[in-house]
């Protein structure tokens, strides 16, 4: 039997369902004797501070359309998918454009709205 990686293990947890994986901490606890779950509450902590240091995903927000607006709509649209009038109500109001972005592509995104002149907060 082939020794599975960390990764692959937890690939394999992301398609179970909370039942199954139920099962399979209470699997873990008969045969190794431990609780994982007491692990995981130990390690949460440090993992927590290492996705504070540089978050993966951040979400668009336009704070503002700036003068340009009819462009900055067109870019919302695209972007987003939504009508026109939801995307003017966007541009008008402002409000978050995309949630939870890569990094880099949030990146991209604050450089295209920048450039047709509105202004872009990544949070």
């Amino acid at each position: 039997m082939a020794k599975l990686s960390a990764k692959e293990i937890i690939d394999s947890l992301k398609e179970m369902t909370l039942l199954e994986i139920k099962e399979v901490v209470d699997l873990m606890k008969e045969e190794f004797g431990v609780d994982p779950t007491a692990v995981a509450v130990a390690a949460a902590p440090a993992q927590a501070d290492a996705q504070n240091d540089a978050p993966s995903t951040v979400d668009v927000v336009l704070a503002s359309a700036g003068a340009n607006k009819i462009a900055v709509i067109k870019i919302i649209k695209e972007v987003t998918g939504l009508g026109l009038g939801d995307s003017k109500a966007i541009a008008d109001n402002g409000g978050v454009i995309k949630e939870k972005v890569a990094t880099s592509e949030a990146n991209e995104l604050k450089a295209k709205f920048e450039e047709a002149g509105a202004t872009i907060e990544l949070k």
